[in-house]
């Protein structure tokens, strides 16, 4: 007899690693764990950069990026256990090798049911990309995108057949619409009008542009603070420091901004986030590239009601349609304060954005996602695979009916020596 969907194996990046896909599988976990009364039992194997974190449970394995035979480990350690399918959370920079193909070791090798969440779809991918976008969907039995714009190029593009392809968006936190002045008190901002940005700071999300839109607004309106929350992102730091954000506090010196310009440089937890949220009258994500599919930032600022102000990537292009949030082009700092301005000096529009953004958001919320991805891993006929006698003979004693996780042996491996497991506690 065929079970349904219980073990789900989750592969990605996991907490207390700072990076969006971290906090997206934990969050993907915790509203599944939520939203089913019994009968999910999550695993994670989580990807490594740089130093290792210590991991508590539900991780239960972890690769390194760079080493490939961690993938073919992670894989016969899937296959030697009792879950019945994997749930992968794929974009390129996190895996090792060209354009991420690493991943493809694990997915050539694992015997369980996957279901791959795309974070980025390239549209005019290098080769070696397409390669690689393109080996991932054919090993996957079905796979999420977050918007309709993604299940067209996967269609038309790299040719996946649409009956595969899933849409699923973004999870957001259930927050209550709810005035500003509570959450201004909260923070000790007082009345001032709170225009923000957050998420991890790397050159391509174009604070420089709203910097440069501000001296028009704080003009008009002295009372306006910038706040810019979140830390330089790790791989950012780790690769050229902090030059960026330098480069971000001079602007602000020469534009003479430095009484309405807050960079709050920490990762923040969810309910700091919250606080920061509630505070804000206009959010805005001045990115410079339209190839962004996907963007958790702009989804939690549109299920807090926020009025919105976006460059019009991929992203943003359909979560602010129909009124929700208001587009400007790349780049065009006059335009963006032209935007701001038109806000804050029309109530009506103000409340209008507020409130449609809101009514949106109401249909991705972590609970509804959870049960989104829920029906997703139940729909396949997931079946635990057994291992062969001769397989079974290679682990003594060590079935999955008497281990649930069995290390993978020497004898699978194609390579001699076996390095450190990196197993979790």
């Amino acid at each position: 007899m065929i079970e349904t969907g219980k073990n789900i194996v989750f592969v990605g990046s996991f907490v207390p690693r700072k990076c969006g896909i971290a906090t997206f599988t934990a969050d993907l976990v915790s509203s599944i764990t939520a939203s089913v009364s019994d009968g999910f039992d999550p695993t994670v194997i989580a990807m490594q950069s740089g130093p290792e974190l210590h991991y508590n449970k539900p991780v239960g394995f972890t690769i390194q990026k760079e080493r490939e035979n961690d993938y073919i480990y992670a894989a016969d350690y899937v296959n030697f256990s009792s879950a019945h399918a994997i749930c992968l959370q794929h974009e390129f920079g996190l895996f090792g090798g060209p354009a991420g193909a690493y991943i493809n070791l694990f997915l050539e090798r694992v015997n369980k049911p996957v279901i791959t969440t795309l974070h980025t779809v390239l549209e005019n991918a290098p080769s070696e990309y397409f390669r690689s976008l393109n080996d991932v969907c054919q090993a996957s039995q079905s796979v999420v995108v977050m918007n309709k714009r993604g299940i067209r190029m996967l269609r038309d593009i790299y040719g996946v057949p649409a009956a595969k392809i899933k849409l699923i968006p973004h999870g957001i936190p259930d927050l209550p619409f709810a005035g500003s002045d509570y959450y201004k008190h909260k923070l000790g901002i007082g009345r001032r009008k709170i225009i923000l940005t957050f998420g991890l700071l790397c050159r391509h999300k174009g604070i420089e542009v709203m910097l440069r839109a501000l001296p028009s607004i704080v003009k008009s309106d002295p009372s306006v603070l910038y706040i810019v929350l979140g830390a330089t992102h790790p791989e950012v730091l780790r690769r050229e420091g902090r030059r960026y954000k330098l480069k971000l506090e001079k602007l602000v010196t020469e534009l003479k901004l430095d009484k309405n310009v807050v960079f709050h440089n920490r990762f923040v937890d969810d309910r700091q986030l919250f606080e920061f949220l509630g505070a804000a009258d206009i959010y805005v994500t001045p990115y410079l590239n339209k190839e962004q599919l996907t963007s958790g930032t702009l989804a939690f600022a549109v299920g807090a009601g926020k009025a919105v102000v976006s460059t019009p990537y991929w992203a943003a292009e359909e979560l602010l349609a129909d009124g929700r949030g208001k587009l400007v082009n790349f780049g065009d700092s006059e335009e963006l304060s032209a935007a701001i301005l038109q806000i804050l000096n029309n109530e009506t529009l103000f409340f209008s954005m507020k409130t449609r953004a809101y009514s949106y958001g109401r249909s991705m919320t972590w609970p509804k996602i959870g049960r989104s991805y829920w029906k997703l891993f139940t729909a396949h006929k997931l079946a635990v695979v057994v291992p062969s006698a001769a397989q079974r003979n290679l682990y003594p004693g060590k079935t999955p009916a008497a281990s649930r996780f069995a290390l993978p042996c020497r004898k699978l491996l194609k390579n001699a020596d076996l390095p450190q497991m990196h197993r979790s506690a």
